[in-house]
This record gives C-alpha cells, structure tokens and sequence, in this order.
C-alpha cells in the first residue's frame, strides 16, 4: 500500500520491521518503484532482495523488465533476460514474454526484440503489435509492414493497436496502396464507427502521404471530429508545403467549436512561419498568451519564436524570447538562425554569447547558423574557434549539414584548400556539400579548379542538381570552353532527367555573346521562356554593342522591351548600340 502510494520512506520502514522478510514483501516494494518510474531504486531493491538469498519469481522478474524499459538500460535487460530463461520461466508465460519484447522494443534493440519474437513458443496479437509499433517508433515503416504481413500468413488477426501502428507505418513512409488496403480492411471488420482514435489515424495516415481529398472525405465521416482529427489534417497540409490549407482548416475547426491544443498552435506557428504570415502569428501569439499556455510549454515557446524568426520580424523574436520563463539551446537557436538569415552578424554572435552564458552547450543547429554568419563575415578566426569546437564534441562526421556549413564556411573565407581538405574528410559527401566547394572555386576565378571537383564529383557516384549545373556552366563560361558548357547544359536532361532553368540558359547566353558567336545566343534565347530572359537580354545587347551589330541588336531590344519595357538598362544599352553603329558608318564614308 505504501509502496503504491509513494510513500517509499514508510514503506522500507515495515519492510525492515518485518520479522522474515520474503520475496513477496520485495515485490510489492519493488513493483512500486517501477509504478512511479524510479528503475534505479527498482534495481537497488532487486540486488538487495538477492544479497539476502532470496531467489526472484516471475512476479519479479516482471517488475525488472519494466523497470530496464523506464530507465532503456538495454544491458541490465539483457542480464534479466538470462535469469529468466535459466529458471525456464518463459516457457508458459506469455505475460513475461512480451514484457521482455517490450523492453527491447523500448530500448531500440529491435534486432534483439525480432530474435526474441521468434523465439517465443507461442506468438500473439500482443507480440507482433509491440514489434511492428517498434519498427514504427524507430521510423523504419517498411519493416513494420513487412511483419505485419509476416504476422498474417501465421494467422494471427490485427487487433486496433495494430491497425494504427500500421497507419502510423503508412503515413511515414507515403505507402498510400498500403493504407487504403488497411483502411478497407478495418470498414470491413466493423471496428471503425467506434474508435475515434482508429479513424483519427486514417485521417493522419491520408494527410501525410498528401492525399487531401481521402483525408477530408474521412474527417467529415467521424461521427465526432476532435482536436487530434483537425491537428492531423492540418499536419498534413504544412508537411506538404500547403500553409494556406493549413490556416484555412484552423478556422474551420475553431468554426465547429474545436479549441486547439499546443500541438495545434505548434502546427499552425510552423505554418505562419513559412509564408510569412506575421499577422497571423501575432494572433495566435494573442491568444496563446491568454490562455497562459507559455509558462508550461516550453515548445510552444520556441514555435513562437521560430514563427517570428522565419516571418523576419526578428524583434518580436527576441521579444517573445526575454519573456519565456524558460529558454534551452532549441529556443536561441531559432532566434540566431533568424538574424544568420538575415545577415544580422553582429547579433549572431551577441545571442551566441548570452546563450553560453546560460549555461546552455550548443547543438549542431546552432553551429550551422554560426558558421553559416562566420562565412558571410569572412570571419574565418572565429570560424576556426568553432571548428576546434565541433571537433572537441566530437560532432565530425554525425551530421552531413553540419559538415556542409564547415566547408561552406571555408570556402566563403577564400580558404579553399582547407575546405577541400574538409570535403575529404567527410565520410559521406552529398550533393550540397560538393556544391560549396564548386561554387567557391567559381568564385573565386579558379574555374579550371571547379570543373575538376565537378568531375570528382560524378566519379564518386554523387548526382548533381541545378545548382551544380549552374556552377559548371558559369566555370565554362569564365573559361570561354562554349563546347563543353553546351554539352553540359544537354546533359542535365540527357543523363539526369532536370529541366534546365533560365538561369542555366543565361549562362549560355553570356558564354556566346561574350565570344562574338552572336546567332548562336539568339538560337538560345529563343527558347528562354519571357520571364527568365532579362540576363540573357543584358548579356546579348553588351555584346552587340560590343561586336558593333545593329541589327542583332535591334532583335534584343525587341525582345527585351517584352521581358520588361520599364528597364532603362535596356534602352541605355541599346542607345550604345547605336552610337558605336553610327560611329562605324562614319568611318566607313571616310
């Protein structure tokens, strides 16, 4: 009694009164530390219960597996688990057996918890369903599904824990086939018109793999829509970049008498970050505070500043930040990636400093928008303090976007053989991380250098993307090699499937124009949709002028004044054009 009450002091108290203490007063002791989530204390207990010679029942063990599960201690798990099998106690208790399944599903061993599974004299609903919401958990959704398949061919009928697990495993990995099978089989069984969270999962599992019209079609069946259906649509539509639709479905839901919960407001702050919507957010930011909801939610905290970073309104950032009770390093990094894109340096490093000031370690995102501030700067001593940093964190090589930053940061600071040499170092380099360097080379006027990574590049197996094709193009273009950039413009589509962009064709554009090879740019530039085509406009009509050709000329001004008839850049350059024309035709009298 005591033991489950919390009254922990009073319960060792008539447990050291007791004149033969057994195994049965342990278990009570014992079990109540696990009840209240204290594993070590469990533990303490357990060892102790031993010391005295008195040897643990199923009753124990059972509480001890819990007990590792609370704490994730994988390794006192696995001792468990011996005891256990050496008593043979697994043979005829299922209870015990999916506890210890459990336990390995809850510490992320789910290597351990397939080989315990199938071990098992005896597999259930209960089994399979622990393991397959393992492989969810871990966001491994086709494993998941493939032991759901593996549980039906032994027979074994999905219970609802399973169907949402299996929902869950849809969604994540955009199985909508998989879904729509499940969906149909849990109408057929009957079991949907009473279980809200059944359906709220297949509204989830819709949203997420962006199909909206099954989505709704399933919110407007539930018999009784809650907060969690709405929040789940409303997910769905930011996790597909669909903002306004989340909004709009904000509204609706407040309409039907639906207040939001912090995940909703979590949700809908994300969804005003992301297209600016400061008016919005700042309404929201009203209503929160009304409700007082920021003195307990710390990540409502942070979406709120996040929100105001995203929107640029950076004083409402710092302002909702100096007013939370709490702030950790997720809170001054959504402020300090704010002023990093918004070129604000100074400020950068200012919340840098009062965040470690607090006592709060940085994390790789936080390094990313530091490094990123270090590169914009220039600030490359600074830049290194915070490699040394990195490095001592021992962060190298765990997170490819942070690794990215530091090559970026390098080569943005003209230290291009030190971010080659980190590019090296990279364990798995990507596409953005080979970019960085390429780009810097172009820059920096070493294009010869930028083609050669390029071609490393690909010889690595590592897909290039528009970025890339835009800097080779340039790197040709700088080096007049009109030959190669047209059979890597051809390329992008040829051998991987990308449409070039009018940037890509500006690029060509200039490369001709600049050599003189005049009708070769306007081939180009007549496949430039109007809206792409100023650069290409500028480019050709400097050329003319340049090359003394009137009548190309007149072709680009045309073409120009279709682009954008408002540019006076275009009529200064086309004026040029005709004084060099008129200059030419003197000299030709003469």
């Amino acid at each position: 009694m005591y033991a489950k009450c919390s009254a922990f002091e009073k319960a060792h108290q008539v447990l050291e009164e007791l004149p033969n203490r057994d195994v049965i007063s342990w278990n009570a002791l014992i079990a109540g530390y696990v009840q209240h989530g204290r594993g070590e204390k469990a533990w303490d207990c357990f060892e102790r219960m031993q010391c005295e010679g008195l040897s643990p029942d199923a009753v124990t063990f059972l509480s001890m597996v819990k007990a590792c599960s609370t704490m994730k201690a994988v390794h006192k798990g696995e001792k468990i688990h011996r005891e256990i099998s050496a008593q043979g106690l697994l043979c005829d208790n299922s209870v015990l057996q999916n506890a210890l399944l459990d336990m390995y599903v809850k510490c992320g061993s789910l290597a351990k918890a397939r080989q315990v599974l199938f071990e098992l004299p005896h597999r259930d609903v209960i089994s399979w369903s622990t393991l397959i919401a393992g492989y969810v958990q871990q966001g491994d959704g086709d494993q998941a599904i493939s032991c759901f398949n593996e549980m039906k061919r032994e027979g074994i009928s999905p219970n609802t824990v399973t169907y949402i697990s299996l929902l869950q495993a849809c969604g994540s990995i955009g199985s909508i086939e998989k879904g729509e099978e499940i969906h149909y089989e849990v109408r057929l069984k009957g079991i949907l018109n009473d279980n809200l969270t059944l359906g709220n999962s297949i509204v989830d599992m819709y949203a997420k793999c962006g199909a909206f019209t099954k989505a709704r079609k399933m919110l407007e069946s539930l018999p009784v829509r809650d907060v969690v259906s709405w929040t789940s649509l409303i997910g769905g539509y930011i996790q597909h970049g669909k903002c306004e639709q989340a909004l709009d479905c904000f509204e609706q839901m407040q309409r039907e008498g639906v207040n939001p919960n912090a995940v909703t407001f979590i949700c809908v702050l994300k969804a005003c970050g992301s297209i600016g919507a400061t008016a919005k957010g700042d309404e929201i930011y009203e209503v929160i505070a009304k409700q007082g909801l920021l003195k307990s939610d710390g990540a409502l905290g942070n979406a709120l500043v996040d929100m105001y970073a995203r929107c640029g309104a950076l004083m409402k950032a710092r302002h909702v930040l100096d007013e939370l009770p709490m702030r950790d390093v997720i809170t001054w990094s959504a402020l300090i990636a704010g002023y990093a894109e918004q070129g604000e340096g100074e400020q950068v490093m200012d919340c840098f400093l009062q965040m470690r000031h607090e006592g709060l370690c940085p994390n790789p995102i936080t390094y990313i928008s530091i490094l990123k501030t270090c590169g914009g700067m220039g600030a490359i001593a600074q830049g290194k303090t915070i490699h040394d940093e990195i490095a001592k964190q021992n962060l190298l090589g765990t997170d490819i976007i942070l690794d990215t930053a530091l090559v970026d940061m390098y080569a943005k600071c003209n230290s291009l053989a030190k971010a080659k040499q980190l590019l090296e170092e990279i364990p798995t380099r990507d596409t953005v991380s080979w970019n960085a360097l390429i780009a810097a080379y172009v820059q920096e006027g070493e294009s010869e250098h930028a083609l050669r990574c390029f071609k490393q590049m690909q010889c690595e197996g590592v897909s290039p993307d528009p970025v890339t094709f835009l800097c080779v193009l340039n790197a040709c273009s700088h080096l007049g090699k009109a030959e190669d950039a047209t059979f890597y413009l051809g390329d992008m589509d040829r051998s991987y499937g990308m449409n070039p962009d009018p940037e890509h064709y500006n690029c060509i554009v200039d490369l001709f124009a600049r050599m003189g090879h005049l009708t070769k740019a306007v081939r180009v530039m007549k496949n430039l949709p109007l809206q792409g085509g100023s650069g290409a406009c500028s480019a050709l009509l400097a050329a003319c002028e340049k090359w003394g050709h009137a009548d190309v000329g007149s072709w680009a001004f045309d073409y120009a004044l279709q682009v954008d008839q408002n540019d006076p850049a275009f009529y200064i350059l086309m004026a040029n054009i005709h004084a060099v024309a008129h200059i030419q035709n003197e000299r030709k009298k003469i």
